[in-house]
């Protein structure tokens, strides 16, 4: 079995498996937040906290697993995170407070390392099959969020703590796949950089703390000073040690590569509105006309479907990826996905007045997350060495993660400043969002002009690499 799954399709279906635990992990606790923290006694302040921890989570642990994968193996740690994700989902399920959401939520974090652990074995595994690869994985990844989220839901309907078992099932196949995939063949390679760590951890999470409390505080008070002082601070030494350490923790040298550069710069853009608005568009779908003067009026269950409807766009956009690269080439796809994202938020921001109308611009803008996750998530694989793959796609994941945040601050900000009745948001603050998330998906489009498209896959699948300067490659053994 094991000779099995060492390449092409099977090493694909077992990483399936694990792509499957994170979308649901992703996607089950949003819509449960609001009826679990009414029964444990977690109020809107306290949830608003849990979701701090869980961005905090996902920030310090998205470069920390990378570089722990390229030093001791990408499957090794890969098993390591699995098991924090199935511990942290059991831990929620099986006694909810506000304790044990909070440590679990941490643990549940632990699923930004999967995509850049499983590109390391897929890259040294089965190159042949990278690009078609990733592209099923992301688009199982969406479609995996929409449908723990509508089961979650369902189940809750019942009981209200119902809902928190979704992940307990997915996480327990999720570690036994982890268990029969093969060890990576790619080289270990340096040793871990304790001091970075810390400075990249605090800076992170002050950065973070900032996105999330600013609209709040308000951005121009003396807390929001300090934590833009304190982010700024901590990250500028962070940049100090690492530039001055033989074994940095995030090899800085890598973003010198300009097409490196470019894509996390296009990841930037492509994720502030189309991931970073996603919790406005479940607002604005609820929202009464009669009583807001917009919205549709949907319930939970319909809210869910048209999310699912999205996911549903972002898989079909995502698994035609590849071959549409082979006929234009990475720039163009750059360029594509861009123009996509700003079309659907114009079309959102035009027409919007009826469900149709709604569903034209939500699934463009469904139809661009697909494929820019796995344009974006491919690319940074193939411009580095084999021995910097998970730190690669590590860097990409956490140019998606601060375009998220950074997408949903401003937006937050931007309906504090369009208040409407009964503390609600007016009209005009959504078409503001719309506009801001079209103009920035249009710079990411923008951002694929200067970038050159490398030479064309050899027969083995794989691209030439950009050399990763200062790497001491030593035999992995995980």
């Amino acid at each position: 079995m094991t000779r099995a799954i060492d390449r092409g399709r099977g090493l694909l279906a077992v990483m399936t498996l694990i792509v499957v635990c994170s979308g649901v992990v992703q996607g089950y606790l949003t819509p449960l937040l609001p009826a679990v923290g009414d029964r444990v006694g977690i109020g809107g302040v306290g949830q608003s906290n849990l979701y701090l921890l869980s961005q905090l989570a996902f920030a310090v642990l998205t470069p920390l697993l990378s570089r722990w994968g390229d030093i001791w193996g990408h499957r090794r740690l890969l098993r390591i995170a699995v098991a924090m994700v199935a511990a942290g989902s059991l831990l929620i399920a099986v006694r909810p407070t506000t304790a044990t959401l909070a440590v679990g939520m941490v643990l549940q974090g632990a699923v930004v390392g999967f995509f850049p652990l499983l590109a390391g074995i897929l890259r040294s595994r089965a190159p042949e099959h990278g690009r078609t690869g990733m592209s099923v994985l992301v688009g199982v990844l969406l479609l995996s969020i929409g449908t723990g989220g509508l089961v979650a839901g369902s189940l809750s309907e019942e009981h209200a703590l119902a809902g928190l078992w979704t992940a307990v099932p997915f996480g327990v196949l999720a570690l036994a796949a982890a268990f029969a995939l093969p060890a990576g063949t790619a080289p270990r390679a340096g040793r871990f950089n304790a001091p970075a760590a810390v400075l990249l951890t605090l800076g992170l999470g002050a950065l973070i703390l900032l996105l999330t409390e600013g609209g709040s505080w308000g951005w121009l008070s003396v807390p929001s000073a300090l934590g833009a002082v304190a982010a700024t601070v901590l990250l500028a030494l962070w940049v100090r040690v690492e530039h001055r350490s033989d074994h940095p923790l995030v090899n800085l040298s890598l973003l010198r590569n300009p097409r490196l550069r470019l894509v996390s710069a296009h990841t930037f853009c492509a994720a502030f509105g189309a991931i970073g608005f996603l919790g406005a568009n479940a607002v604005f779908l609820g929202a009464r006309p009669d009583g807001d003067g917009y919205g549709m009026g949907l319930g939970t269950q319909a809210i869910a479907l048209v999310s699912l409807a999205m996911v549903t766009a972002g898989f079909c956009g995502s698994t035609a990826s590849p071959r549409l690269a082979r006929r234009v080439g990475d720039r163009a796809m750059m360029v594509v996905t861009g123009c996509l994202g700003a079309l659907g938020f114009l079309s959102l921001t035009l027409f919007h007045d009826t469900l149709p109308q709604y569903l034209v611009g939500a699934l463009l803008v469904g139809a661009a997350t697909g494929m820019f996750e796995a344009v974006t998530r491919t690319m940074s694989v193939e411009v580095v060495e084999e021995t910097e793959t998970a730190l690669s796609v590590g860097i990409n994941e956490l140019a998606l993660s601060l375009g998220a945040a950074i997408g949903a601050a401003l937006i937050s900000a931007l309906f504090a400043g369009h208040p409407g009745p009964g503390g609600g948001v007016a009209g005009p603050g959504y078409l503001w969002a719309w506009g801001v998330c079209a103009a920035v998906a249009l710079g990411g489009a923008l951002l694929g002009l200067p970038f050159r498209d490398g030479p064309r896959e050899r027969g083995d699948g794989r691209r030439p690499a950009t050399p990763a300067p200062g790497l001491a490659p030593a035999e992995e053994a995980a």
